[in-house]
């Protein structure tokens, strides 16, 4: 995978993660979502 395919995987992936923050409801979140989105970090951080 080029340098240029990584960077457009991990735009992706971070607008994907900035979705899922934005709609959170902090009233509303569970640990359980607090877990998907630190997995999420680690994903991107592992594929760079």
């Amino acid at each position: 995978m080029s340098n240029e395919d990584k960077i457009r995987e991990l735009r992706m992936q971070l607008e994907h993660f900035m979705e899922r923050l934005d709609h959170l409801d902090p009233e509303q979140t569970s640990v359980e979502d607090v877990d998907q989105l630190i997995q999420m970090i680690e994903k991107i951080e592992k594929d760079l």
